[in-house]
């Protein structure tokens, strides 16, 4: 006989270990509120792996030699990842007509300008900046690096395939469509000229080993990500991006984020188009009395 749920339910204290197990690991936060999504979206991966019940789930998350695999697994089950090409574009207008000439002129010497896109989803918006960075004349001989980086293995392997269907285009002009992808059967595949400045990647926004490795970046976009941490992990992953931003460098978050209460590490910044975060200098040395 085939079950499709676990024969026990949740209990408070296996709702606390599992919860608390999954937010080490990843910052992601869920309040009591959310026993009844840990309940219903877990007790399948109880089911599927044959498990008496949480109790025993909880201590495969532990021990098994199968647990990083389940918990990426658990990462694709719980995440949302609702995401489209051009999203929040008055954004984008403070990112192509303010930030970038600004990057232009400090970056000329080297000409080498370098962008993370954190917890990108399935890829719209490291392939949106791409976009349009290809459309200004003024990067013609610049090495651009876009990183795109996820925690869900399932929405990185999309991103990685770039094949969009017309959801993903509700708010992308047409001469978009036209010039930098391939239609077939109804998808769009993304151009190679696109591809080449992105690179896909799987990343937990808490590894710090793996954050070390992705250098210095001069623009981090970072958008409705947090909303999901609590004020702890929120604090981590913003030092982690102050770190990770060279100085001068720009910090873009959702329109409903803000680091109050955060961080003081950042300067607002007011913009024609948007507000944004910026790593400022640090202070010199000595100063006048």
């Amino acid at each position: 006989m085939l079950f499709n749920e676990p024969t026990q339910q949740l209990t408070e204290e296996e709702f606390r270990l599992i919860r608390d197990l999954i937010y080490n690991h990843c910052g992601l936060y869920f309040d009591s509120d959310s026993k009844y999504l840990l309940d219903r979206r877990l007790g399948r991966r109880v089911v599927h792996h044959g498990l008496a019940g949480f109790r025993e789930y909880y201590q495969f998350l532990k021990y098994d030699r199968r647990k990083d695999e389940e918990i990426a697994d658990i990462m694709d089950i719980l995440t949302t990842n609702e995401t489209y090409f051009f999203r929040e574009a008055f954004q984008l207008r403070a990112f192509t007509d303010e930030i970038l000439p600004e990057l232009i002129q400090t970056k000329e010497r080297e000409k080498t300008l370098r962008i993370w896109s954190a917890g990108c989803s399935t890829g719209e918006e490291p392939y949106t900046i791409a976009m349009l960075m290809l459309e200004m004349e003024r990067f013609k001989g610049w090495r651009i690096e876009i990183v795109g980086s996820d925690i869900s293995q399932r929405v990185v392997q999309h991103a990685r395939k770039g094949v969009y269907t017309k959801s993903s285009f509700r708010c992308t002009d047409e001469r978009y469509l036209r010039r930098f992808f391939t239609e077939s059967d109804g998808s769009f595949r993304i151009n190679d000229e696109v591809r080449e400045l992105v690179t896909i990647t799987h990343m937990n926004l808490f590894d710090a080993n793996r954050l070390a490795l992705l250098g210095k970046m001069d623009v981090i976009f970072c958008r409705n990500v947090i909303i999901y941490f609590d004020e702890a992990s929120k604090k981590k992953v913003i030092e982690s991006f102050h770190n990770t931003l060279r100085s001068g460098g720009y910090l873009l978050l959702g329109h409903s984020e803000s680091l109050m209460n955060i961080s003081t590490a950042f300067a607002l910044k007011h913009l024609k188009n948007d507000m944004v975060y910026q790593k400022t200098a640090p202070a010199p040395a000595g100063g006048l009395w």
